[in-house]
Parts: C-alpha cells; sequence; structure tokens
C-alpha cells in the first residue's frame, strides 16, 4: 500500500472510530432480523463477519446466550470490541479474530449461524454466498445487509455514484441469487431510513469536525460528504434490505413437477392421507386456470428419482386481493421424519416469493408450519369464511415492503369450502 493509500486508509477510520455504527442499521433492526432465524441452540455458534467495533456481536453474546467469534481486519476495532465485552461480562463469550472474510481458515460446518451486517459488500454478495455456506451447520442461518436499488429505474445521478463504487441489483434479482446459491429464503426485511440516519448523523458531525489538514483526510472527508449527499438527494432509489437465509438441506433435491411426476404425484397423496380427497384436489386444481399457478407445484426427489415429497400452491384471494394458499403437502410414508416435507416446502415458498407473490395461507397443524415463519391468519386481520380453530389457520408475509390484504379468506371451488 503507498504512503498515499495509508494515509486514505488511516483518515477514514479515523472518521469512523468512536462512531455507535459502521454502517446504516439499528440494535431494533438486529433483534428483527434475529427474530426470523427461527430457534436457535441454547448457545449459538456465530461468527460475526465484518464485526467492526461490534454492535452486533455483543447484541448476540448477550440476547442470544452466542459464544461469537468476531472476524474484522482492523485490529482497533477488535481491541474495542474486547473492551466492551470484558466492561459488559461478556469477555468469555466473544473471541476476536484479526482475519480476511473472504479467506478464512475455519473449519466447515462449525457455525449455527453467520452474520454479516453491513460488511458482504466488501467481497460481493454472490462471493459471500458461495464462501459461507460451507462453514454453516446442517440447517445453520445466514443473516446479511446489502445495499441495493430499491426502484427499477433508478436516476442518472445515482447509477453514476454506485456504479464506481459497487453494483447494486434490485431485492428480487438478490433474492433469485440466494436461492440459486443453495439456501432458502426465511426473511427479508427493508432497513428503515432511521437506520441510515443512525449511521449517517454521527459520521457528518464527525466529518464537520474533523481537521482537513490531516494527511489524507481531505480526500476521506470528500467521499464521505459525496456519500451523505447523495443519500440525501437519491435515497427514495436505494437502501440496504437484511437477507435470513437458512441453508438448503443437501440431502434432497427438489424442484418443479414436470408432466412426468403426475402419476408419482397423485400416487403419493393418495399414500400420505387417509383418504384419496387429497390426491383428487390435485387433479381438480390443475384443471381449474384461475387456481393453477404454474411454477409453484414442487417434488422433493429420493435418491432413486421417485417423488419423495410434494408441496402446491395455488391461488385464492383475501379480501377480494390475490393471495396464495399452501395445500396440499404429502410426504410418501417411506421417507417421513426426515426432511423431504420441510425440504419441498421451504423449495415452493421460495419459488413463490421469486414469482412475487406477497402472502401464502395454510390451514394445518400449528407445530408445524411456523417453523417455516407462518402465525396466526387473525394477526393480520385474516380469516377464513368457515369454523376453524383460530392456531390452524395461518399465514406468511413474503412481502413486508407494502400493506398486506386484509379480510375473508376465499379459496378456490375445489377445495369444497
Amino acid at each position: 500500500m503507498s504512503d498515499n493509500n495509508n494515509a486514505l486508509y488511516d483518515a477514514f477510520f479515523a472518521l469512523h472510530h468512536g462512531l455507535p455504527r459502521q454502517g446504516p442499521g439499528s440494535d431494533s433492526t438486529t433483534r428483527r432480523l434475529l427474530s426470523l432465524c427461527g430457534p436457535l441452540p441454547a448457545r449459538p455458534r456465530v461468527l460475526d463477519l465484518g464485526c467492526g467495533p461490534g454492535r452486533s456481536a455483543l447484541l448476540l453474546a448477550a440476547e442470544a446466550g452466542a459464544e461469537v467469534t468476531a472476524v474484522d481486519l482492523h485490529r482497533p476495532f477488535l481491541d474495542e470490541l474486547r473492551t466492551a465485552a470484558e466492561a459488559r461480562g461478556l469477555g468469555g463469550s466473544v473471541h476476536t479474530v484479526e482475519a480476511d472474510m473472504g479467506a478464512l481458515d475455519l473449519p466447515d460446518g462449525s457455525f449455527d449461524l453467520i452474520w454479516a451486517e453491513s460488511s458482504a459488500y466488501v467481497i460481493g454478495f454472490d462471493t459471500a454466498l458461495r464462501a459461507w455456506r460451507g462453514l454453516l451447520a446442517p440447517g445453520g442461518t445466514l443473516v446479511l445487509t446489502e445495499c441495493e436499488w430499491t426502484t427499477g429505474a433508478p436516476g442518472p445521478e445515482a447509477r453514476a455514484f454506485w456504479d464506481q463504487h459497487y453494483t447494486l441489483r434490485t431485492t428480487a434479482e438478490n433474492t433469485a441469487a440466494t436461492v440459486a446459491a443453495g439456501y432458502h429464503v426465511l426473511g427479508v426485511v427493508p432497513q428503515p431510513e432511521s437506520d441510515w440516519e443512525a449511521y449517517y448523523g454521527p459520521l457528518g458531525e464527525r466529518a464537520d469536525a474533523a481537521d482537513p489538514s490531516a494527511p489524507g483526510m481531505a480526500e476521506a472527508l470528500a467521499a464521505t460528504r459525496a456519500e451523505i449527499a447523495m443519500r440525501r438527494e437519491h435515497g427514495a432509489e436505494y437502501g440496504y434490505t437484511g437477507y435470513v437465509l437458512r441453508r438448503a438441506d443437501d440431502r434432497w433435491s427438489t424442484r418443479e413437477e414436470t408432466a412426468a411426476d403426475v402419476a408419482g404425484v397423485r400416487e403419493i397423496n393418495t399414500a400420505a392421507f387417509a383418504t384419496a380427497e387429497e390426491a383428487g384436489l390435485v387433479d381438480a386444481l390443475r384443471e381449474d386456470p384461475e387456481a393453477w399457478l404454474p411454477g409453484l407445484s414442487y417434488v422433493a426427489e429420493a435418491p432413486d428419482g421417485t417423488v419423495a415429497g410434494y408441496a402446491l400452491i395455488t391461488r385464492c384471494t383475501v379480501g377480494g386481493e390475490p393471495a396464495a394458499a399452501l395445500a396440499p403437502v404429502a410426504v410418501a410414508p417411506a421417507f417421513q421424519r426426515q426432511g423431504a416435507g420441510e425440504a419441498v416446502v421451504r423449495a415452493v415458498l421460495d419459488a413463490a416469493r421469486l414469482r412475487g407473490e406477497r402472502l401464502v395461507l395454510v390451514l394445518g397443524h400449528p407445530e408445524y408450519y411456523p417453523r417455516f415463519g407462518f402465525v396466526r391468519a387473525s394477526e393480520y386481520g385474516i380469516r377464513p369464511g368457515f369454523e376453524v380453530p383460530d392456531e390452524a389457520m395461518m399465514a406468511l408475509a413474503l412481502d413486508g415492503s407494502a400493506p398486506l390484504p386484509l379480510g375473508m379468506i376465499h379459496y378456490p371451488a375445489a377445495f369444497g369450502v
């Protein structure tokens, strides 16, 4: 690194040392992302990558009871984190590692949760997805935040600014990348504007107080002020989004059904249920063009290529607006309680999310479907048009960026309700 680059590096970190945030975020966003991870072990093994001074690491250690390995390349940040951890009585729970997040020498499968707030951009979103997946234990979760376009047509000023710094994509593009990389999507959380204010407010004050004559500082200040101005003037065009991802189960291959699968799907539904009604339901839905959603009939394959699990999502309405219904879900008796059902449900929910569906409903076992993020539909003001236990009628919001429809659920005629 040249003397000029050294000076700029030092000036940049001088601007950031001691700030409450090193990127857009908040404790409330960290907690929201954590809540979407689902159940964790009693003492989860967490890898916090690009941890900075460790705001997230400290929260995860304190509130999730985690044993945190915190990684950063900037030693002063790690020193700050160790001091803060000791002061809070968390010294035994937070372990710092000075390392490059893109070249980690850590055993595969050794973490229940990998965390990367405002840091994946350092190596790139796609690279992070590939590089970190193997570090997760089976069923492990990856949480990372990414800056992305929030409009399909960003203006020339915003595009020119970001094109010289980092290639932004849309939420739909990044979501598709996560599924292609071998993850299931548990949640997508657009970060509020207050997360940006929590970062840029203190940073702007620090910049105003800085000495521009210090080596490298004038250039660091110019870049910082340009970034803050871009956000102020074009913040409606881009934003940070949090992704909560579950490593897909490598034991099961899932895919959209083909015409060759129809007989196998009928057979599996006949075998999995006490009557032939579910098999008949699928056949009837296939014949209803207003109900059938192409691409949302999914199978899980057994090792011999036969259909081991099945999940279907079709069109319904809520308050007269389009929604989606998950039913039926079936697993061949020989493969039950082996993860095939969960794998195929997660796969079809991913497909629905990629298709742009906002809301999925399910009438099912209240001890099974919450693992996918379903909650009581009544919490959203959604209700069925027939008598059913409140806890059995559940809803999953796939798109949290817009209000969900409210009111009565209307199923296709094939359901007979």
